[in-house]
């Protein structure tokens, strides 16, 4: 079997912390065209949620796209080193949110994972903060 494999940036944004969040996925093939891109309201939650629903986002399409091994880059340096195991997850609220991460990426054959700068993460970012912008457009 041929290893399908995809580069994932996901952000999360919160307005205030806790505020209004937001999570953006890039999914970028081998060859650097981008395959997809997700964003989704999160509603009332903290950066750290936000941060995980965008990661289990972009997760969760790179598998329905039928990706067999990804690489994984998050400006969230705190989820890195949670995922890496150097970092336990200690908040209750977080807990359920790495065992999903941890079920999604079981179902590859192979991932990694590293922190990159947020500059390099600019258009999961903008994604997220499109999915406020949007949700609140629609309430008002």
């Amino acid at each position: 079997m041929v290893d399908k494999r995809l580069s994932l940036f996901t952000d999360g944004a919160c307005r205030g912390n806790p505020g209004n969040g937001g999570a953006g996925a890039v999914l970028v093939g081998e060859n650097g065209e981008v395959v997809s891109t997700a964003k989704r309201f999160l509603g009332h939650c903290t950066n750290n949620i936000a941060e995980y629903q965008a990661l289990i986002l972009g997760l969760e399409e790179a598998l329905r796209r039928g990706s067999t091994a990804i690489s994984i880059y998050l400006d969230s340096e705190l989820i890195v080193r949670q995922i890496q195991g150097i970092y336990r997850v200690k908040n209750p609220t977080l807990k359920p949110l790495m065992a999903d991460v941890r079920a999604l990426l079981d179902r590859f054959d192979t991932w990694q994972v590293a922190h990159v700068p947020r500059s390099e993460n600019a258009v999961a970012d903008k994604l997220a903060n499109e999915a406020i912008d949007n949700a609140l457009k629609n309430i008002e």
